[in-house]
């Protein structure tokens, strides 16, 4: 992609991670902010969400959209901690699986010797490129991209841009497992499984219960919830564990609490015994 493309119009599942990035960019103006995006604006911009406004819709489409926009500040910051918890622990391989507008490499501090591989289709990589180049962006780490997707031998790929299964590594599936069908996901956890030593660290994010109704029954046409798909097992802990993980359910509520940011919302239903953040360590 060259510098007079760099706005083009994402298309298809890579493009939610434009609006990903759009939310990022209203969270890191907030003075309260639970993390910081430089970059998410610029992202937003190429792909043409940026000056943000408001979408037209009824007042349920829009508590839908404050909803979502929600979730995606709460499991950033608790995806940002799990990484920074598993480094300091001496982990130095970072895998971002479906990486799209992440920008981890560039915002965080990382302990020297770290290498992050980003993961994702070539699309949404080219798109990204162009933009750190005009940003003139500079990663804090080792930054490796590599462009595969993850229904071919990504594995394979990972292993030729230098990730060492031998030794641990944390792995990073933001946002991703929503967009697959089940047996898609069961392939990937066997993949991620397969490439990660003992004392490993993953952080999930996985559709609770009943979103895709909730959410997707009336989603617009190309929206991000009329391409979800799935939804957490009814014990993600119990199936994490027959993956080899032993794994940690944490509710969206219960982490919004813990960053003082409790939702002002009463719960709709019964809280799940398990959310849809989920840590885990290698076995």
């Amino acid at each position: 992609m060259t510098e007079g493309q760099e706005r083009v119009q994402p298309s298809g599942v890579w493009a939610t991670a434009v609006g990903v990035a759009r939310v990022r960019a209203l969270e890191t103006e907030r003075k309260d902010a639970l993390f910081r995006d430089p970059l998410a604006r610029a992202f937003a911009a190429a792909g043409g969400l940026w000056p943000s406004s408001p979408p037209p819709g009824d007042e349920d489409a829009r508590r839908r959209r404050l909803a979502v926009s929600f979730s995606i500040v709460i499991r950033t910051r608790f995806l940002d901690d799990l990484v920074q918890e598993a480094c300091a622990s001496g982990v130095r391989q970072v895998v971002l699986l479906g990486a799209g507008m992440d920008s981890r490499a560039f915002r965080m501090d990382w302990p020297e010797g770290t290498r992050l591989f980003e993961v994702d289709t070539a699309a949404p990589l080219d798109f990204k490129a162009s933009v750190l180049r005009r940003e003139r962006a500079v990663a804090r780490c080792e930054r490796i991209a590599v462009a595969v997707d993850l229904r071919e031998d990504w594995p394979g790929a990972l292993a030729a841009a230098g990730h060492d299964p031998a030794v641990p590594t944390v792995w990073i599936a933001e946002g991703l497992l929503i967009y697959l069908p089940e047996d898609a996901v069961e392939l990937l956890l066997a993949r991620i499984g397969a490439q990660s030593a003992a004392g490993s660290r993953m952080g999930l994010t996985l559709g609770s219960r009943g979103v895709i109704e909730r959410f997707g029954a009336d989603a617009a046409p190309g929206s991000a919830a009329s391409l979800w798909v799935s939804e957490m097992p009814d014990d993600p802990v119990g199936w994490l564990a027959g993956h080899g993980w032993k794994a940690k359910g944490h509710t969206l509520r219960e982490r919004a609490a813990a960053y003082g940011r409790p939702t002002g919302t009463p719960p709709q239903r019964e809280e799940p015994r398990y959310g849809g953040l989920i840590s885990a360590v290698r076995r």
